[in-house]
């Protein structure tokens, strides 16, 4: 076989005529060369500082222009966040990355929704950032892992990915969004930022130069730079005649987004349910059944990486043809879907307590609540029904108005009712969660552990160690719920710390 391989090569060196065609890579990626929109311009106010009095040399920080840009780069500018653009200014990098590195968010819906704005908001980089752009990376990976790959993409979309790391990331997203060509092209242009051989070699037969890509694999073989299953995956995607046949290698455990793609081009792709949670966004691709696609996407939506609108969507592509488990929740919210589209107060008393117990054992209330909170208050509902409405209310962004209107209809949730309301105290904690909460909302100011961080500036830092405290709080130390919600508060997080009270009552996720 390794004989035919070679005079294969030995055609390709030749200019044989090429055994396959691809698909025309796209002409340009027209950002690389956008000027920058806003440049920076000196206020004819600032004032040259006085010359030295002293012949000591002075402390001089020396930071390259241009390299430090990255760190900055984010989807979401300060008018949208709320958050100043010091943000991350005034913290040490290495500190920023601990924290990013140490949230636990996965099943804290509130603490997502927080997470992802710290993580996509524009915000000037640390003053010790440098080319390595390691808190870019930082939150990148943070992203990544809640399984928010085309957020990934769309950022490196506006930093220029030209550091072997970052262009990494980029063409990992870009290989599960379905959309390489964009990253192979710039690997082409700039073969340095390749994050391996095998990656080379996928990108010049992309680009349709099938020969060169077969030189460049016989290449890496005999330097033994590409491993035995890219090896085996490349030569079939390179020529699926010539190794017609040859068996390919047990797929990995944890693939490279590489491998799950080329063993896809192959004709043996990998269910992505076992794989980390970012393999998820390939099955909301076209070419996946629905079964696949819909759990891909209540996985996605677990984390807050897809919006409930698009969850909604695939629920609805079709009518489930089986029944049990995933089929029957599907089934149920497609049946309170439909009785709310037609306003049958009696099918939605029906429908409601199924779809309701459903999605809870799939860990997805907030996203049913932000579909179905707001359309469920207009229709009235008694008993089981009345009280799920209530509670999927307060699980919603409305929570604070949905307890000015229905709180005096559910006196056994008074607490509840008077947390959303932003006063708990006003009604006798019966618990210890209760009572945590209420002293979180007694404090009107800072707590002292981090006074030192609020006098140097280190707001990103000081909302982080809040989210830590309240997964802290989750894991069962409830001492630590009242620094976190004082915290959030005081630093004009009001909705954040009481969605994230809300939800330590509401969901079962450890307390």
């Amino acid at each position: 076989m390794r004989a035919k391989f070679a005079a294969y090569l030995l055609c390709s060196a030749l200019a044989c005529p090429l055994m396959a065609q691809a698909e025309a890579p796209l002409s340009a990626i027209d950002w690389l060369n956008d000027p920058v929109p806003n440049p920076l311009t000196l206020s004819p106010d600032l004032v040259e500082p006085e010359v030295t009095q002293t012949a000591l040399t002075p402390d001089i920080s020396v930071t390259p222009l241009g390299e430090i840009q990255s760190d900055a780069v984010g989807l979401l500018p300060p008018k949208m966040t709320g958050l100043p653009l010091d943000l991350w200014q005034h913290s040490a990098t290495d500190d920023l990355v601990d924290l990013i590195e140490a949230q636990s968010v996965k099943t804290l819906p509130a603490m997502q929704a927080l997470f992802y704005t710290l993580m996509l908001a524009e915000a000037e980089a640390p003053g010790d950032s440098d080319q390595r752009n390691r808190l870019l990376t930082a939150r990148l990976d943070a992203l990544l892992d809640l399984g928010a790959v085309e957020a990934v993409q769309a950022i490196l979309d506006r930093a220029n990915p030209a550091t072997p790391d970052l262009f990494a990331r980029w063409f990992q997203a870009t290989l599960l969004t379905g959309d390489e060509d964009r990253a192979c092209l710039q690997l082409m242009q700039t073969p340095r930022l390749a994050p391996s051989y095998a990656a080379r070699v996928f990108c010049t037969a992309r680009s349709g130069d099938w020969s060169t890509a077969a030189l460049i694999l016989e290449t890496g073989r005999a330097l033994d730079l590409i491993n035995t299953q890219e090896l085996a995956l490349l030569q079939h995607f390179l020529d699926p005649e010539l190794f017609e046949g040859e068996p390919l290698p047990h797929p990995p455990v944890r693939p490279s987004s590489l491998v799950f793609r080329l063993r896809e081009a192959v004709g043996e792709p990998m269910a992505t349910a076992p794989l980390p949670r970012p393999f998820a966004v390939a099955d909301l691709r076209g070419n996946t059944g629905w079964k696949a696609k819909i759990e891909a996407a209540e996985r996605l939506a677990q984390t807050g990486a897809l919006a409930e609108n698009r969850l909604l969507g695939i629920y609805s592509e079709r009518s489930p043809a089986a029944s049990g488990g995933l089929w029957d929740r599907v089934d149920a919210v497609q049946k309170l879907d439909v009785a709310l589209r037609t306003g049958d107060t009696d099918a939605v008393e029906v429908t409601l307590p199924k779809a309701f117990v459903a999605i809870k054992v799939a860990r997805l209330e907030v996203p049913f609540a932000k579909l179905f909170a707001e359309p469920l208050s207009l229709i009235p509902l008694a008993g089981q029904a009345a009280e799920m409405t209530y509670r999927l209310a307060l699980l919603s962004s409305e929570y604070e108005t949905a307890a000015q209107i229905q709180g005096e209809d559910h006196p056994d949730m008074a607490f509840l009712t008077a947390l959303a309301r932003g006063a708990p105290q006003e009604i006798p904690a019966k618990t210890e969660v209760e009572k945590a909460i209420q002293d979180g909302f007694a404090q009107t100011t800072l707590p002292d552990i981090f006074a030192q961080d609020a006098a140097d500036r280190r707001l990103g830092e000081i909302i982080l160690r809040a989210m830590t405290l309240y997964q802290r709080a989750v894991e069962g130390e409830t001492n630590q719920l009242a620094t976190a919600l004082a915290t959030l508060r005081s630093v004009g997080l009001e909705d954040a710390a009481r969605q994230s009270a809300l939800q330590i009552l509401l969901l079962d996720r450890g307390v």
